[in-house]
């Protein structure tokens, strides 16, 4: 059984936005980002009420807890958008891991992901919810052309678009040495997934110095 070490959480808008319309959660045994989208400040408000969501009281445990999480998450993000004008139209994505006796259990809407570091190595957990991401899976773009297309921020999947919203789910058990990251499409827009593991893994005893170090990284580019 692996035991919960480290965690930390960091954010920033980047240098073309003067609104950060990211918000996360980290709250052990609980991780989430969030990425919003629509209207003036919907994608601001989206991102903030859904993560607010994730900590209402829900039954179940695992892969049953998130998922009822990200739903009620969804709800109040539809309940709002349905309410206030300036939040008319807006969506979030969500990606959630909670730890329970080693096993993390993950739950993804939309293009945010989580990945995980284990023997120097990173491997993408989570598929994007994505118009590019659709291509590439179905062979009418490749990975390199996927890069660079002009719809590659099209989402096909969101929190708060509809009353009830399709989850992706699983289980990974952790073991010693494990490091889970999520993070937006802010980062991994930025910085791919080998230059993520090249700041992250000389960092691990730093978390926060690792967070700070893969922001830069991502601004620098």
């Amino acid at each position: 059984m692996s035991g919960l070490g480290r965690s930390t959480g960091l954010s920033h808008p980047g240098l073309r936005h003067r609104r950060n319309e990211d918000a996360w959660v980290c709250h052990p045994p609980l991780f989430a980002v969030a990425d919003g989208m629509g209207g003036a400040r919907g994608g601001e408000i989206a991102s903030r009420v859904a993560a607010t969501g994730l900590g209402q009281s829900v039954d179940g445990s695992g892969e049953s807890r998130v998922v009822a999480l990200i739903q009620e998450a969804n709800r109040q993000v539809y309940e709002r958008a349905r309410e206030d004008s300036d939040a008319s139209g807006m969506g979030t994505t969500i990606t959630v891991a909670l730890f329970e006796n080693g096993i993390v259990s993950i739950g993804h809407v939309g293009d945010s992901r989580a990945y995980l570091i284990r023997d120097c190595k990173v491997d993408q957990l989570t598929e994007d919810h994505s118009l590019v991401a659709e291509l590439v899976r179905t062979g009418r773009l490749s990975p390199e052309e996927a890069v660079t297309h002009p719809q590659r921020s099209v989402i096909t999947r969101a929190l708060g678009t509809d009353p009830d919203v399709d989850v992706d789910v699983f289980s990974v058990e952790a073991k010693p040495g494990d490091l889970f990251l999520i993070c937006s499409d802010g980062l991994t827009a930025m910085v791919d997934d080998a230059t993520i593991l090249d700041v992250v893994e000389p960092l691990r005893d730093d978390l926060d110095a690792a967070a700070k170090e893969l922001i830069a990284a991502a601004n620098r580019n």
